[in-house]
C-alpha cells in the first residue's frame, strides 16, 4: 500500500490541464491497488490529483488547511468541485487553523509530507523557495526529509500570469 501526496501550481492553464491529467493518471496507474492519494483540494494540480485518484479507485486522504478554508478560500467556481471530492473521501483532517493563510498552508504540507511514501509535485521548478505552504517549499522539505518527489511537468504545460 502507498500513500501519494500532491503539491502543485493553482494557476494552470486551460491547455495544460488536459496534459498535466493524463500524466497524473500515468503515474497513478503505476501503483496499482491499495494507492492512498492525500490533497489539500487547492484548484489545479491538487484537484485534478484528487480526481485520477478516485477515478482510479484509490483512497482519498483530504487535509484542509484552515477552518475558514472552504468560505474564505474556495472560489464560487471550484466549490462544487471541492465539495463533491470532499463528500467522497476516504478521511478528511481539518487542521486546527482558524484561517488560511501561509502559516496553515505549511501545517498542510507537514501533514501530508508526515503520511506520505511519496511526494507527488506538479511544479514547472519556478517557484521561488521559501515561501512557506508553497510548492517549492513543500518539494525542498520533502527532499530535505528524503522522501521521494516525482516531478510532473508535461512538455507543452504552462501556467497563467
Amino acid at each position: 500500500m502507498t500513500t501519494l501526496a500532491v503539491t502543485g501550481h493553482l494557476n494552470l492553464s486551460e491547455e495544460s490541464v488536459p496534459l498535466v491529467r493524463a500524466a497524473l493518471r500515468t503515474l497513478i496507474a503505476g501503483y496499482g491497488d491499495g494507492l492512498t492519494g492525500m490533497s489539500c483540494m487547492a484548484a489545479g494540480a491538487d484537484t485534478l490529483f484528487a480526481e485520477e485518484i478516485t477515478a482510479a479507485g484509490g483512497r482519498l486522504v483530504v487535509v484542509i488547511p484552515s477552518r475558514d478554508y472552504r468560505a474564505g478560500v474556495v472560489s464560487p467556481g471550484h466549490a462544487p468541485v471541492f465539495d463533491r471530492l470532499v463528500g467522497a473521501a476516504a478521511e478528511v483532517l481539518t487542521l486546527p487553523h482558524e484561517t488560511a493563510g501561509p502559516a496553515a498552508y505549511a501545517a498542510a504540507n507537514a501533514e501530508l509530507l508526515r503520511r506520505a511514501d511519496r511526494l507527488v509535485a506538479v511544479w514547472d521548478g519556478d517557484d521561488p523557495p521559501g515561501r512557506p505552504g508553497g510548492t517549492a517549499d513543500a518539494v525542498a522539505r520533502a527532499r530535505a526529509a528524503g522522501l521521494p518527489v516525482d516531478v510532473v511537468w508535461p512538455a507543452g504545460a504552462g501556467r497563467t500570469p
